[in-house]
């Protein structure tokens, strides 16, 4: 695929949806091509799928018009899935996945299973906010949609901290600045700016944080109790699981969260440094990401699914 506009070809009904638990690259992305659709392509019918997501992110453009209840709806003459490495990952907006007459998928995970009839997954990008501005035209990028994609990439890259961040990624987001984003408002207000609650969620993982492997590993876990009282939801974790891994000496890092559900099941978020790839442990568990940030699902003891995953670190190290 060289330009987006080639899958909307003869298209009237388009559907954009993301992964569950959308962070800031799938919200970024999804809302960026949706405001780029609207724009070249007016005569097009679009809605976006998504959970809810991040209170931050409603100033971007069309926030307040994505769809978070999955009505039954006829089919979509085009689904793009963005940000998601298989079908399992869209959750409740799969329905309109199978039921698309031409299915998209554009990405940047390592681990993409490329479950599309077509599929741009580039695993060198930053973020598919990234991999979406090279399909588009750039001279038609508003600075509504350049908003979007900037804010996708600033999230997917630790505010270009991450090593998934290249020269080709400052060069777009220069690009994208350009067109009048505020660099200051998106990166100061929707990735550090937290509520006190979040603080305290902060103060919660990193007292319960355990050191294992001789100090290369660090865990850190949230209770569905913790959450209850502080009264946050999982989508106001993000940062946690960076912070456990900027730890002094530390190679790899995990942030649990418990979700409430039977059987003691726990979100896990891995992030590493130089030497382990937390793509490969996550995959071990049904989950799925980058060589550098990746995430699963697990259940038990979370001190023993820590020990767990610190052997499977040990392995790479």
């Amino acid at each position: 695929m060289r330009r987006i506009e080639e899958v909307l070809d003869g298209a009237e009904k388009i559907c954009i949806t993301g992964h569950i638990h959308p962070d800031g690259d799938c919200v970024g992305s999804c809302l960026g091509l949706y405001n780029y659709i609207r724009e070249v392509r007016p005569d097009l019918s679009v809605t976006v799928y998504l959970e809810p997501f991040s209170e931050n992110f409603l100033f971007l453009r069309g926030a307040d018009r994505v769809d978070h209840t999955y009505p039954d709806a006829g089919p979509a003459d085009v689904c793009l899935a963005l940000d998601c490495g298989d079908k399992e990952r869209l959750g409740a907006s799969g329905k309109y996945w199978d039921a698309a007459k031409r299915k998209v998928c554009i990405d940047h995970h390592v681990t993409n299973t490329a479950f599309g009839d077509i599929n741009q997954v580039c695993p060198k990008a930053s973020s598919t906010s990234e991999v979406l501005f090279e399909l588009m035209e750039e001279e038609r990028i508003t600075k509504e949609t350049a908003e979007c994609l900037y804010l996708g990439i600033v999230h997917d890259t630790g505010v270009f901290k991450h090593s998934n961040t290249a020269g080709r990624t400052m060069a777009i987001a220069g690009k994208l600045l350009e067109k009048g984003v505020s660099s200051s408002y998106i990166i100061d207000e929707t990735f550090y700016k937290k509520t006190f609650p979040q603080n305290k969620a902060l103060g919660r993982a990193l007292a319960s944080a355990r050191l294992l492997l001789d100090g290369k590993f660090i865990a850190g876990a949230v209770t569905a109790d913790d959450l209850r009282e502080l009264g946050l939801l999982p989508r106001e974790l993000d940062g946690i699981v960076d912070q456990l891994r900027v730890t002094s000496g530390v190679c790899a890092a995990a942030f649990l969260y418990e979700t409430g559900e039977a059987g003691q099941e726990w979100k896990v978020s891995l992030r590493a440094n130089d030497g382990v790839d937390v793509s490969r442990i996550a995959t071990l568990f049904g989950g799925g990401g980058h060589v550098k940030a990746a995430g699963c699902t697990m259940h038990g003891e979370w001190s023993e699914i820590a020990g767990q995953l610190a052997r499977l670190v040990e392995k790479q190290l």
